[in-house]
């Protein structure tokens, strides 16, 4: 199969079997979302969750979080992992949005990479998921989902995927079908254990043709 036509075919069943895809972690406000994504780095959506509530109602706005210290910060994020470093760099984050970006988050990448804590990954998520701009962020679930599928060949870096779909998916869709192989590899196509059997695109995916049907 063509790689055209393979993403046609992908496009074609997340739409009609996910038209809405949505991130699960829970914001009211760009900076909320920011402090959550950095918060996920290697931790669960359902663990961030659980920890912001709290720390956003200690610090609602980034001048509130630039006047703590990252030992205050880590009381508050002590459940998430990797606190320590995830301290410092909130602390970090909000000091440069109120000095460098006047308390606002910025819509650009590039700024947005300038903030401590926040990777390419990060930034991808922020200008999709709160500016609606096409970006795609690589995750471990993208790049797993989109290399078993046969969306991406021989991509070794979350960069390398991220330019192969970006090629092929429509623009529009960009922000969406970020969320789409986010979901389809946290509930499906998992890590350990992908639910091959009841996967709607067995037939078009390349790890299931070569690892299951001879099975």
């Amino acid at each position: 199969m063509e790689k055209k036509e393979l993403f046609e075919r992908v496009i074609a069943y997340f739409q009609k079997e996910m038209p809405v895809a949505e991130t699960e972690l829970e914001y009211e406000s760009p900076y909320g979302l920011l402090v959550a994504v950095i918060l996920s780095a290697q931790c669960t959506d359902k663990r961030v969750n659980q920890i912001t509530p709290d720390l956003l109602k200690r610090f609602p706005t980034p001048e509130k979080l630039a006047e703590s210290d990252p030992a205050e910060v880590f009381d508050y994020i002590r459940s998430c992992s990797y606190p320590n470093n995830k301290a410092k760099h909130l602390v970090g984050m909000a000091r440069m949005l109120v000095s460098d970006f006047a308390g606002e988050v910025p819509d650009d990448i590039s700024d947005l990479q300038k903030l401590p804590g926040v990777g390419r990954k990060t930034a991808n998520v922020i200008t999709s998921v709160v500016f609606n701009k096409p970006a795609m962020a690589v995750d471990t679930h993208v790049f797993r989902v989109a290399a078993r599928i046969g969306l991406t060949v021989n991509a070794k870096t979350p960069l390398e995927t991220e330019k192969q779909l970006v090629e092929y998916f429509p623009e529009e869709l960009l922000p969406l079908a970020h969320h789409w192989l986010i979901l389809h590899g946290r509930y499906v196509c998992t890590a350990r254990s992908p639910q091959c059997r009841k996967c709607g695109l067995a037939d078009i995916c390349k790890y299931y043709n070569e690892n299951r049907l001879s099975e």
